[in-house]
């Protein structure tokens, strides 16, 4: 999610832009209360919405939030806010959100920004407000749309293994009802039939296989509502939803550049993915894996990657286990290389992303060849 500017930074851009982050910069100190008093406007003035969105809230206004940062930081720089936008508009399908429910959301947006930006808002502001919500959800709706040609709003996948690899990380492995296509590297959202409309994203632990077959490594974490599910309830039988995939940690097949891969806890699965879809290309590019835990016992998959590497002369696999090196991941790396040739990819827990960027570009990475996981999910990815 990008940070909040600088007060001097909201004066940049356009008259629109520098009006809207304004706004952003006013409310920022108190986003949770305009989150919840938007949400509440909303499902008294529209109670026919409340059906869309989950039990509990807290989650989802976060999500607004992000949203409504991401808008306010790109607004002048239409290709990165135009692939967001078409992103979220895509899989805002699965919650059953239709064209007809965004001047809804716009209104009331309005109506809670006008209330607590009190000492920015004015009729520009607002004008301001409007033209860019008219553009944003339209570029939401058209990428809806669009979408609804090609493909479902989402799959139903029955669960065909559940392995508990420790007491809090489990593999399971699903079969969706039709066809499923995506890339190595990319990431899906998830709901459970226990927890109606909670979404969260997990990344694909495999190459696609010719069975269609598809899965995920789920570490439960505190109070995760659908990790926890996936984790100590799910059993074979359960027929869980799939999203559509979306994410562009993929692997760049027109080049021979080796990859740097830094796959921290669950962050291994999408770095075995790209392993085996380098694999199965059959080039003889170097693979690095850096692959970090904080104990042994935390190294769930180090068995299926050290039999990876038996089986590829060209890949490399070193296990990073914190309380054995006194080091983190993302340090480690500075031992081996050099990196500035390779294609990095870094995939775990956002403080290990953060940081992994950090030492990348500070060991002459350049920033062009790292890649992770989306940086609007960092935030829930994995709850």
């Amino acid at each position: 999610m990008p940070a909040q500017r600088p007060a001097s930074a909201a004066q940049e851009g356009s008259a629109d832009a520098v009006l809207i982050r304004r706004t952003m910069a006013e409310i920022g100190p108190i986003a949770d209360k305009v989150t919840s008093y938007f949400y509440a406007l909303l499902f008294v003035r529209h109670p026919e919405l409340r059906a869309l969105f989950p039990a509990a809230m807290d989650i989802q206004r976060e999500r607004l939030l992000k949203a409504l940062l991401t808008a306010a930081e790109y607004l002048d720089n239409t290709s990165v806010l135009v692939d967001y936008l078409q992103n979220l508009g895509r899989g805002h399908r699965k919650y059953g959100t239709r064209a007809e429910h965004y001047p809804a959301v716009g209104e009331c947006l309005i109506g809670a920004l006008s209330r607590y930006a009190t000492a920015v808002w004015s009729p520009a502001a607002e004008a301001a407000w409007v033209r860019a919500y008219t553009t944003i959800s339209q570029v939401m709706i058209d990428a809806a749309a669009a979408d609804e040609l090609r493909s479902p709003a989402w799959w139903h996948a029955e669960v065909v293994t559940h392995d508990l690899r420790t007491p809090d990380v489990a593999v399971l492995t699903v079969r969706p009802d039709q066809p499923y296509l995506f890339l190595a590297g990319q990431y899906t959202s998830v709901e459970t039939p226990w927890w109606p409309r909670v979404w969260r994203h997990y990344s694909f632990a495999s190459a696609p296989r010719s069975d269609g077959l598809l899965t995920f490594h789920v570490k439960a974490v505190p109070a995760g509502w659908v990790s926890n599910a996936l984790v100590h309830r799910a059993r074979p039988g359960d027929v869980i939803r799939l999203g559509p995939p979306t994410g562009s940690m993929t692997v760049d097949h027109t080049t021979d550049s080796g990859l740097l891969c830094l796959g921290g806890g669950t962050g291994i699965a999408p770095i075995k993915a790209l392993v085996e879809d380098v694999a199965e290309r059959g080039a003889r590019r170097p693979v690095e894996v850096f692959y970090g835990a904080r104990t042994d016992h935390d190294l769930y998959d180090i068995d299926t990657m050290l039999r990876l590497q038996q089986s590829h002369p060209w890949l490399s696999v070193r296990a990073v286990i914190d309380q054995q090196a006194h080091i983190q991941l993302p340090d480690a790396v500075r031992d081996y290389g050099p990196w500035n040739e390779y294609d990095a990819y870094l995939s775990g827990p956002p403080g290990m992303i953060r940081s992994g960027v950090d030492t990348l570009r500070d060991i002459g990475v350049p920033p062009s060849r790292i890649r992770h996981d989306s940086v609007e999910e960092l935030l829930v990815v994995g709850s």
